[in-house]
């Protein structure tokens, strides 16, 4: 497939998700994205789990160039900034000042490339009372409103992914890219500020305009009640997922499925808003039915009635379903010195073709040697 941005370079300076994430996505999208590490150590996420390989690391990191360089050496702080004045974008993740006492502040690189995208990823803004905050990816959920959707109602506790890191780094590239589009009219760079504050608060606008319009407080289960989602366990232990949404056939459908007819007659569920005001009687009387044959039985009952489902997946599964497959979204790569692995392709095609090329994550300094020559020539050029 044709990378769309390999005329794009990006520098990026960032650490654990946020930045590496925003650099990812460009990099997914074909831009040779140089990552700046620390000479010895290098990302933190590399350490995570061991070596310097971490799977944390490798997440966020594929299709990259990695060059170790301390901003502390006036050597390699000279090599940094010749590396900004060929760049397209700067991505960076500090804490607000901290980009500046290591001499890649804005005003800095902007006088050695003018027509830079500068991009600052912080935890809550640039400025204001919370902007020296430490701020990881659990600290922005709770701010924005959203961890208290995902908290379970009893034996609560934080679960899940690294959501609010992720959406980050998504909504950082995406802004990026606005800017380069501008640029590309009006030949002026930007700076793009993005914090994990806003990032979370946008991607929770859903329970902000519920409060908004009608004065809701949302919860964990306010969606999952009125969209009428489940989640079962089968007689083998896995796990299925229904969405039954509005429409009645999808109801009907679940109770031919099922064998449970008769539950059209009770008035606990006869209309859909009875249904939603009934919905934990609804889970106990199907948490037997569903435990009384496997999955693979259910889904192909589910699937011959359209009910919407799927089986609900653990990651070793995933991927072997005969869909993702026929898609290709998992993809193999080969690094000289760590071997094969296996990634999920970017979701995205572009006539017809999805990117199936990717580079494994880069080793600390790997590139070093071959970006200071192309440094080098392009001097002597």
């Amino acid at each position: 497939m044709v990378k769309i941005l390999k005329d794009i370079r990006v520098v990026e300076l960032g650490t654990y998700i946020t930045g590496p994430a925003a650099g990812m996505h460009l990099a997914d999208l074909g831009a040779d994205v140089i990552k700046v590490e620390r000479p010895g150590t290098g990302d933190p996420f590399r350490a995570f789990k061991g070596g310097l390989y971490s799977p944390h690391y490798q997440t966020y990191n594929r299709n990259k160039r990695s060059i170790a360089l301390d901003t502390k050496s006036t050597e390699d702080l000279a090599v940094l900034h010749d590396l900004i004045a060929g760049a397209d974008v700067f991505i960076q993740n500090f804490r607000p000042g901290v980009a500046e006492k290591l001499g890649v502040g804005e005003d800095t690189l902007k006088k050695l490339n003018p027509k830079l995208i500068y991009c600052a990823i912080s935890g809550f803004g640039q400025t204001g009372p919370s902007r020296d905050r430490p701020a990881y990816d659990t600290v922005a959920q709770a701010a924005s409103g959203y961890l208290r959707l995902l908290t379970p109602p009893t034996n609560p506790r934080v679960i899940g992914p690294a959501i609010a890191d992720a959406v980050t780094g998504q909504y950082a590239a995406m802004a990026v890219l606005a800017a380069l589009l501008e640029r590309g009219q009006t030949g002026k760079g930007r700076r793009v500020d993005i914090s994990m504050l806003e990032a979370m608060a946008h991607f929770n606008l859903d329970s902000f305009t519920h409060y908004y319009a009608v004065g809701e407080i949302m919860g964990p289960l306010s969606r999952p009640v009125v969209s009428q989602s489940y989640t079962f366990e089968c007689s083998d232990g896995k796990w299925i997922a229904l969405h039954m949404s509005s429409p009645t056939k999808f109801w009907e459908g679940l109770l031919e499925a099922t064998g449970q007819q008769a539950l059209a007659k009770d008035p606990r569920f006869s209309e859909r808003l009875e249904r939603i005001n009934h919905q934990d009687d609804l889970i106990e009387i199907f948490t037997p039915v569903f435990k009384s044959d496997t999955r693979e039985a259910w889904c192909e009952k589910l699937l011959a009635l359209e009910v919407p489902h799927s089986p609900a997946y653990d990651s070793n599964e995933a991927l072997e379903d005969p869909q993702a497959k026929h898609l290709r979204l998992a993809v193999k790569t080969h690094h000289p010195e760590m071997g094969d692995s296996t990634t999920v392709r970017a979701p995205y095609s572009f006539d017809g073709e999805p990117e199936l090329d990717v580079s494994p994550p880069p080793t600390l300094d790997q590139h070093g040697a071959e970006i200071r020559a192309e440094l080098e020539r392009k001097k002597a050029g």
